[in-house]
């Protein structure tokens, strides 16, 4: 059994390498990062999860040819046993002119050099959606912004 180390740094070693795959826009090496098997679940949004490396191949070429500078970096990271956690911003300009930005966490876990799971609380950035006190209203509520 490899050392708890050896397995976090190993885990975080994955998340550098889909960092760097990200940043190049090389589509195949962001896609081996993944398991072909994978997992992704987005919580707060249930309909949005899938399974399968080569979804992830489908939204990230999206992504690339939609947003042509995307930048991302991760802003703080830790790493207990094979799970992985980080904090992700992802800046860009679509191509019709506007902003991207999005920002949130991701929580990856990994075996051997594959992300075989993933939880998503990546978001886009809302410059426009009021303050705390507008949305605490819309949470007590349930009301739509």
């Amino acid at each position: 059994m490899p050392e708890t180390n050896a397995v976090a740094s190993g885990a975080m070693d994955v998340v550098t390498r889909l960092l760097n795959a990200t940043n190049a826009h090389d589509l195949s090496a962001l896609a081996a990062c993944f398991a072909a098997d994978y997992l992704n679940e987005t919580p707060a949004h249930p309909l949005r999860g899938f399974v399968g490396r080569e979804q992830v191949r489908a939204n990230w070429q999206q992504l690339f040819a939609s947003i042509p500078d995307l930048r991302a970096e991760i802003l703080d990271s830790a790493v207990d046993g094979d799970v992985a956690w980080s904090e992700w911003r992802m800046t860009g300009t679509r191509a019709d002119g506007t902003a991207h930005e999005m920002a949130g966490v991701n929580i990856f876990t990994i075996r051997g050099i594959e992300i075989v799971r993933g939880r998503f609380y990546l978001e886009l950035v809302e410059r426009q959606s009021g303050t705390v006190n507008d949305n605490v209203q819309r949470v007590a509520t349930g009301a739509r912004s």
